[in-house]
């Protein structure tokens, strides 16, 4: 009887009737079989056969059928629930990634753009419901991969970003510029951009300010992340002889103050990412503000119970009946 609720429990009040009918039963059954003297009571002793003592079946039977009717009358349910969610309202997000030669710097573990892909990557996965593009940038900008529905495509297309395709900088207003020119056009009523650099606006033609400007007349919302620790870090700062990166500690310079206006003019928020744990907690969190209309409808799936005890009741009458009138005939 797990799972099973009872449309009409009321009935079962009925089973409060039954002692009575036990009492009933009893006094009936003495005034059947009243007492007669006599001098000897040998004569009647074939009458105490078995049909006497399994005549009280009969009863039993009854109260069984009784039970079982009851129980069917108060409509036994099974239910079960079926929930099923649908998207009514997804997200537009372009990844605008800096990918400068400082992003090479090894205070995130490999280093800064594979600490990104890795976030990323799960972040991507994770939006099951969004569009999501990728745009890159360092002293120019280019669309990697526009905003798709197609996770495979925009994963595959972050995993070949390398550093050195385009020319060394940090274009930090292209990069937005081009993220935003992506995501103008799009009908969705959330649109946002999540803009990550290591470092300070130093070339390009679009101010950042006034590209931020842009992104707030269009409704998109831009999230900036700072990538670097404090103080310096082990960064690339030649080529060796055999073409190999050489390394040396270099002050971490990151436009803190710029990258909050740019999120706080959009309706966004400017985080720091100092290391790996760091970066995961912000995407965990941009993930959190930025969450996709979803509607779950609810279905109830009810299977009815009683007929079973229907068809019982129905077995112990007509067991009841057939007795009565066969083994039991002669003792009525």
């Amino acid at each position: 009887m797990r799972d099973i609720t009872f449309i009409n429990p009321q009935f079962f009040w009925l089973f409060l009737f039954f002692p009575l009918l036990i009492i009933w039963q009893w006094f009936r059954r003495k005034k059947e079989i009243p007492p007669v003297l006599l001098s000897s009571s040998q004569a009647l002793t074939s009458i105490h056969t078995w049909k006497i003592r399994l005549r009280p079946i009969l009863f039993i039977l009854r109260l069984l059928a009784l039970s079982c009717l009851i129980i069917a009358l108060a409509r036994p349910q099974s239910s079960s629930e079926i929930t099923k969610t649908k998207t009514t309202e997804g997200i537009d997000i372009i990844l605008a990634i800096d990918m400068s030669s400082s992003m090479l710097a090894k205070d995130l573990k490999p280093n800064r753009i594979e600490a990104l892909k890795r976030v990323a990557s799960q972040f991507i996965e994770e939006r099951k419901s969004d569009r999501i593009g990728i745009v890159v940038y360092s002293g120019e900008s280019y669309t990697k991969v526009p905003a798709t529905t197609d996770k495979s495509i925009v994963l595959q297309s972050l995993k070949d970003i390398k550093q050195g395709e385009i020319e060394d900088g940090t274009a930090i207003g292209m990069g937005l510029g081009t993220a935003i020119n992506r995501l103008k056009d799009s009908k969705t009523k959330s649109k946002v951009i999540i803009l990550m650099t290591d470092g300070v606006n130093n070339t390009g033609v679009i101010d950042p300010l006034s590209a931020a400007e842009l992104a707030k007349e269009y409704g998109i919302r831009v999230y900036t992340i700072g990538i670097g620790t404090n103080g310096k870090a082990l960064s690339p700062v030649a080529y060796n002889p055999d073409g190999s990166l050489q390394y040396d500690m270099v002050p971490v310079e990151i436009d803190e103050k710029l990258l909050g206006e740019i999120a706080q003019s959009t309706g966004g928020k400017y985080f720091r990412a100092t290391d790996n744990k760091k970066l995961a907690q912000i995407y965990t969190e941009i993930d959190k503000l930025e969450k996709s209309k979803i509607e779950e409808l609810k279905y109830y799936q009810h299977q009815e119970k009683f007929r079973l005890w229907a068809i019982l009741a129905m077995f112990f009458l007509m067991t009841e009946f057939g007795l009565r009138h066969t083994v039991f005939r002669s003792f009525i």
